[in-house]
């Protein structure tokens, strides 16, 4: 069991650090409203992964190759809206205007549909975790559980830590707010351009 407990908050904390779609939606988020109405979004992944895990579990050699590059170019095309949304906040504090803060319910399901069209979950579950859990489910049902419970439990804490550091630099001041949130912005482009370049470009070829 200590074998899939290392291994499952090993690969957790990986992603959960590495630069992503989901990442600058939390940050672009926390900039706009704070790290208190952003922090229940660190917990989406509890919310987006189960359907993609029982899919790949009960599919994992049957995905189809594009799918991951379908999902991907969804997943650019929410990010640019997100990051529309990002600019529009940016334009509205420069006017002194805080907005209509995002409720704590949307900003969850928002995070949690970023997760479900990043090809990130669909591939560790189909390279990683799908494999490892059927592994260790034949074995001992615990080991699996075990993997559950680490990965899991780590993403939460890792997102919630993320987002309150991020929060804590942001009550420096608006200008500070406004470069943060610009910052997001930006980010959440590259990333939006990016996945949707990607998509695009691997489904014509």
């Amino acid at each position: 069991m200590t074998e899939y407990l290392v291994i499952g908050v090993g690969f957790s904390f990986a992603a959960a650090v590495q630069p992503g779609p989901l990442q600058a939606f939390l940050l672009s988020t926390t900039a706009a409203h704070g790290w208190k109405r952003t922090l229940p979004a660190a917990f989406s992944p509890l919310l987006s992964d189960g359907p993609i895990a029982v899919v790949v579990l009960l599919l994992l050699r049957q995905v189809p190759v594009g799918f991951a590059r379908v999902v991907q170019t969804g997943g650019g095309v929410l990010l640019l809206y997100l990051a529309a949304l990002a600019f529009l906040e940016w334009r509205r504090q420069e006017g002194g205007g805080r907005g209509e803060p995002a409720s704590a319910p949307r900003t969850l399901l928002q995070a949690a549909g970023i997760n479900v069209l990043n090809p990130n979950p669909y591939l560790g579950w189909s390279l990683v975790l799908g494999p490892l859990f059927l592994k260790g489910w034949r074995a001992a049902p615990v080991n699996a559980i075990a993997l559950l419970v680490a990965f899991y439990g780590t993403m939460v804490a890792s997102l919630a830590a993320i987002i309150i550091v991020f929060g804590t630099v942001r009550s420096l001041g608006p200008r500070v707010v406004r470069v943060l949130l610009l910052l997001s912005a930006m980010t959440l482009v590259a990333l939006g351009v990016y996945q949707l370049g990607a998509g695009l470009g691997l489904l014509a070829g």
